[in-house]
C-alpha cells in the first residue's frame, strides 16, 4: 500500500498547531500565542545549508518591519536543531523571529512535501510532482534566483557554488539535516488571528520551474493587504 501524498495548505484552511523552542529569544513559540492577537506570516525553510533559504530569512528581517506596519507578525521556522540556529544567528543575526523545526514535523503538519527520487527509466505515468520524480528532471532545471551566479545552474550545483560564496562551512549537526532532509520543500503561510489561512505559496507546487520560487516583498505586503478587505 502506497501512502497518500500530502499536499501544502491552503486559503481556507485551518492552521495547524505546534510548539517549537525559539532561536533567537528564550523558550518556546507557538501557533497559540498569536491566536486573538492578530495576523502572523509563518515561513518554513530548510536547513541553514540551504544559501536561498539562509537569504531569505535575512530578508524576511527586513521585510517583517512592513509587515509589522500591516499588522502582522512574522516568524521563519528553520529545519535545524536550535543549538546549531542559536550558534549560527549570534553571530548573523536577523530581526524576524525565529524557531527550530529538525525533525520538519510543522512543515509536514502543512503539507510541504519532500521530493522523492525514483529511477530515470520510471514511465511517465508513475510519475507525480513532486511526490514521485526522477533525478533528470530535477537536475534538467537551470536557476539563478539571486542573481549572483555567473550563469543559471542546477539545484545542486547553484547551492554548492553560493556556499563556497558565503565562506558557509557545515558542522555536523548540518550534515546530518542535509542526509535525513535534503529534498523539503518550502512554504509561506499567512493565518489570520483565528488560526484560518488566508494566503500561501509552496514551493515547487507550479511544477520543477517552481523550484527555489519565494515570494517577493511586494507579493506578500499585496497578500497581507488581502486581509482587511
Amino acid at each position: 500500500m502506497t501512502t497518500a501524498p500530502i499536499r501544502p495548505l491552503h486559503a481556507g484552511d485551518q492552521a495547524p498547531s505546534f510548539v517549537l523552542p525559539a532561536v533567537n529569544r528564550d523558550g518556546m513559540i507557538g501557533l497559540e500565542d498569536y491566536r486573538g492577537k492578530g495576523a502572523v506570516l509563518i515561513g518554513l525553510f530548510r536547513g541553514l545549508h540551504c544559501p536561498f533559504c539562509r537569504r531569505q530569512v535575512t530578508q524576511l528581517g527586513i521585510t517583517r518591519d512592513k509587515l509589522a506596519r500591516e499588522g502582522v507578525e512574522t516568524l521563519a521556522i528553520v529545519n535545524t536543531p536550535a543549538e546549531r540556529a542559536r550558534q549560527y544567528f549570534q553571530y548573523r543575526p536577523t530581526r524576524v523571529l525565529l524557531a527550530a523545526d529538525p525533525d520538519v514535523q510543522t512543515h509536514r503538519a502543512f503539507g510541504l512535501p519532500k521530493l522523492e527520487f525514483v529511477p530515470d527509466d520510471t514511465p511517465q505515468s508513475q510519475l507525480h510532482w513532486p511526490d514521485r520524480t526522477t533525478m533528470a528532471v530535477f537536475l534538467g532545471q537551470r536557476f539563478n534566483p539571486t542573481r549572483e551566479l555567473e550563469e543559471p545552474m542546477n539545484v545542486l550545483e547553484s547551492m554548492d557554488t553560493l556556499n563556497r560564496k558565503d565562506g558557509f562551512q557545515p558542522t555536523e549537526a548540518d550534515q546530518q539535516i542535509m542526509a535525513t532532509h535534503p529534498t523539503q520543500l518550502t512554504g509561506h503561510f499567512l493565518v489570520d488571528m483565528q488560526g484560518t489561512i488566508r494566503w500561501s505559496r509552496a514551493e515547487g507546487e507550479d511544477g520543477p520551474t517552481d523550484l527555489l520560487n519565494f515570494p517577493s516583498d511586494d507579493e506578500l505586503i499585496e497578500a497581507v493587504q488581502t486581509l482587511a478587505r
